[in-house]
């Protein structure tokens, strides 16, 4: 592993992806002139293939959403940065989603807690054998694209499995899909 550069602020991190084009990139959430969550954002949709994990100290289901949306790959906290980091990043080059191990069992508590108050029964099973397929692909950070090169069907077939799939197990975005499936252990945590 090789440190390639550093920044200060959210805007100059999106410049130096853009300039150097690493594999990944580290990102804390609290990025002056540009947050984080939206300098990922920018660097994903330049760059697809740059593996982004947020650093953050917050908990909160909310900002790990919306890291996922912005197309972040992995979610540490600062406190255990340390004894993550270096999984973190060996998880997410070869295209696995790292969570900070308290932010993993957090999930599967709420998801839980959410399902025993809705009296919810597993929807899972309602899936085909080809949206599972999709369905770890894409939780495993796949676009529709590569899923389909890896699968051997169309862009567009991939699309309709993913938007069967999200139906049936009521979920609305690619934030939803990985937080499902390390929820359901499709994808490690």
């Amino acid at each position: 592993m090789q440190v390639v550069a550093e920044a200060a602020d959210g805007r100059e991190a999106v410049r130096l992806a853009k300039e150097l084009q690493p594999d990944i990139v580290i990102m804390d959430i609290g990025m002056p002139l540009l947050n984080g969550i939206e300098a990922t954002s920018q660097i994903v949709r330049e760059n697809e293939r740059i593996g982004v994990i947020i650093m953050s100290m917050y908990t909160d289901e909310s900002y790990i959403v919306r890291a996922l949306d912005a197309g972040a790959r992995g979610y540490l906290l600062k406190d255990n940065a340390d004894e993550d980091i270096e999984r973190a990043i060996r998880s997410v080059v070869i295209g696995r989603p790292f969570f900070s191990p308290s932010i993993a069992h957090a999930l599967l508590d709420d998801y839980l807690r959410l399902m025993r108050e809705r009296r919810i029964q597993d929807s899972y099973d309602l899936l085909t054998d080809r949206e599972r397929e999709v369905l770890q692909l894409l939780a495993e950070g796949k676009s529709n694209k590569e899923s389909a090169t890896i699968l051997n069907l169309s862009p567009y077939t991939i699309e309709t499995h993913r938007q069967n799939l999200m139906q049936k197990l009521g979920l609305h975005n690619t934030a939803e899909i990985v937080l499902y499936a390390v929820r359901k252990a499709i994808i490690p945590a």
